[in-house]
């Protein structure tokens, strides 16, 4: 598919590159701000800072990659991305340390990655024919997962070696490249122009999100699918691993985790389904399998087996929806449409990490893992009873 599709392997050169920058930033914010303040309360502030922005405008970023070309949008952002990085590396090497600037800096990164994020969600279909959608978010998730073992391993290594100053300046470096492979793809990658307002589009874009009860259905699950997942795997199964064996093999855990993920979409480069969201759904509830395993204090060995198998799911789960997205959503609509999404299935992240430490400190850490568990199991399983979303096929065209 490459070979024979410039305009895709032009985007998926410069997303890897991107990815490669995005993998590390997060790592190298928290490390050198560790390194100049020594406070995890101050890290604390500026990831903080990093997240909120991108929720907020979150929707604002759809309706803007709905009006104008979304290769533009990507070449902005990433330059924008590269002088943000920069500002922060001088930050760094000024050796004197401002909290607020940083966390100024972080919140603008943010701020970018809310509209480029409703771009890259909605410019594959421009870029590659109906059939080959799954094939490139495949693709597409092949880089992801790649860059989350490589990235956090090499922004570890700069930092401790360079400096949290050089390794930004590297990272701006990988937006700027990124940046040069977007500015190659072709005109038709604009998304119609639109003559109405902002408000108005993002009325329009909510009509649509309506109207798609498959698509609100699959939003809200995955909400609530978040609010049982995140925190429990985040906050309370590293502590249980660390009480029951160490720090370190919790890192094993997730690199375990990262080969799944990365092994996956490598099968999913072939694997077809007739209908993709229920196979998702179906797959996706091994997201539930580690949790279990570490609530019932499985053999590390077999806590190893689980995760790296539950990745399959998560991974499946994500490239089908997406790519249901993108062949059953109009184009005109689409980045609206993913924005609101997002919106709403990450919108129970903060609540989710906010409430399982005084939840699990009531009933108990391991009882958390195994009700959470059951319930996201259940939960993946409950929108199988909307016939909208069994009906979706892989055969759809969109306008």
């Amino acid at each position: 598919m490459f070979r024979a599709n410039r305009k895709f392997l032009l985007f998926f050169i410069g997303r890897t590159i991107d990815l490669a920058g995005s993998a590390m930033t997060p790592v190298v914010l928290a490390l050198a701000v560790l390194q100049a303040t020594n406070s995890v309360s101050d890290t604390g502030v500026v990831l903080a800072a990093n997240v909120l922005p991108a929720l907020i405008l979150m929707l604002l970023g759809g309706v803007v990659a709905d009006r104008i070309s979304r290769a533009r949008i990507l070449i902005i952002t990433c330059g924008l991305s590269a002088l943000v990085q920069l500002a922060m590396a001088a930050a760094l090497f000024s050796q004197s340390f401002s909290l607020i600037l940083m966390a100024v800096l972080a919140a603008c990164s943010g701020m970018i990655s809310a509209f480029s994020s409703p771009a890259l969600r909605g410019i594959v279909p421009d870029l590659v024919d109906e059939d080959y959608i799954q094939t490139a978010n495949a693709a597409l998730a092949t880089a992801k997962n790649a860059s989350k073992i490589l990235g956090p391993t090499i922004a570890g290594l700069l930092v401790a070696f360079a400096g949290g100053g050089m390794a930004l300046v590297i990272d701006a470096i990988t937006f700027i490249l990124a940046a040069a492979f977007f500015s190659r793809l072709p005109g038709q990658t604009s998304a119609k122009r639109h003559q109405d307002g902002m408000l108005k589009q993002l009325s329009e874009g909510f009509a649509v999100f309506r109207r798609l009860r498959w698509v609100w259905t699959l939003s809200l699950s995955y909400a609530m699918i978040n609010l049982f997942v995140i925190g429990p795997w985040q906050v309370i199964s590293p502590d249980l691993i660390r009480q029951d064996h160490n720090v370190a093999v919790w890192g094993i855990i997730l690199s375990v985790r990262a080969a799944g993920l990365l092994c996956a979409s490598i099968v999913l480069l072939k694997l077809r389904f007739k209908n993709p969201l229920v196979a998702g759904l179906i797959f996706g509830s091994m997201t539930a399998l580690p949790l279990l395993a570490i609530g019932i204090n499985a053999p590390i060995a077999v806590i190893f087996i689980i995760v790296f198998v539950s990745s399959f799911g998560i991974t499946a789960a994500g490239v089908t929806y997406d790519s249901a997205l993108q062949t059953r959503v109009p184009r005109s609509e689409l980045s609206r449409v993913a924005s609101i999404d997002d919106l709403l299935s990450f919108a129970t992240v903060p609540l989710s990490q906010a409430l399982v430490g005084p939840v699990s400190r009531l009933v108990g850490a391991h009882e958390v893992l195994l009700i959470s568990a059951i319930t996201v199991i259940t939960l993946h399983f409950v929108p199988l009873l909307v016939r909208d979303v069994r009906i979706v096929t892989k055969e759809a065209t969109v306008s």
